[in-house]
């Protein structure tokens, strides 16, 4: 019988999960919240919540606006995206794999006990305790590595340097207010190049390069929200249109870490 993952958040780095766990075979359930915040949105399906159905590479991700639909959706489709961010689908349905990737920060709820692989990605959660796995979201040698005791690396707050470029490469709002494009995702624009708008206050870029992610237009911003991502390395626009490095091998450690623990399970049971 085909495995059922309930996957929290459908942001960037949790697509990269959601791929590899589609193309394993997995029947993939994805909670959002009602307006995400995605930046990266062309390779988000946390994209499905505006649009009702989106495709980020060969993975097309359905909206059920419904939950009590769910079961029909899944028989359709995989993904398919709810608008549930405090998990009440696992009131309705049993999932064999619980995958918690909205990249919080901090746990805002994951525990062991909602499915029997409990896996967090990134800081805030302890394995072992809060959950099974914890994968590790820091770039780096330890990028994706699997801990089944402890904690990931506490978030330094400090984007991980591409082509020399740190944290120049990401714009947090100074300002509350609608957001307005001026240019958009995969557009290259030249350092102070104005770019786009919060409220009447304008939006310059801080390097030259790609703009590989920004927020959506007319998304109500608050003060120190991240807003745009800019990738130095402008000659490779296809990159703002496929998922990253980053997300694939996160998805990767996913992936083996249900598969190494239902192995040593089976191997325990006998």
């Amino acid at each position: 019988m085909q495995k059922i993952c309930l996957v929290r958040g459908a942001g960037d780095i949790a697509t990269g999960t959601i791929q590899k766990l589609v193309r394993a075979g997995f029947k993939c359930v994805v909670t959002e919240v009602s307006n995400p915040s995605s930046i990266r949105r062309k390779v988000s399906l946390s994209e499905a919540v505006y649009e009702k159905k989106t495709v980020v590479e060969d993975i097309e991700a359905v909206l059920c606006e419904n939950l009590d639909e769910i079961g029909q959706y899944l028989e359709r489709y995989n993904p398919v995206i709810i608008i549930d961010p405090k998990l009440t689908i696992l009131n309705k349905m049993k999932f064999d794999v619980v995958v918690d990737a909205i990249l919080a920060k901090k746990n805002t709820g994951l525990k062991k006990e909602m499915a029997d692989i409990t896996i967090g990605l990134g800081p805030g959660f302890e394995a072992g305790v809060d959950c099974d796995i914890v994968i590790e979201t820091m770039r780096g040698h330890d990028l994706a590595r699997i801990i089944e005791q402890g904690f990931a690396k506490k978030n330094t707050s400090i984007p991980g340097i591409i082509d020399g470029f740190s944290n120049e490469r990401v714009i947090y709002s100074d300002f509350d207010g609608q957001f307005t494009h001026i240019k958009s995702i995969s557009d290259i624009v030249n350092k102070e190049e104005i770019i786009a708008k919060v409220g009447d206050n304008y939006i310059r870029a801080t390097l030259d390069g790609v703009i590989r992610g920004m927020i959506r237009d007319n998304f109500e911003v608050k003060k120190g929200l991240k807003i745009i991502d800019i990738d130095p390395r402008y000659e490779e626009v296809e990159n703002c249109f496929t998922i990253s490095d980053k997300a694939r091998a996160i998805g990767g450690a996913v992936l083996e870490a249900i598969m190494m623990l239902e192995n040593r399970r089976e191997k325990d049971a006998k």
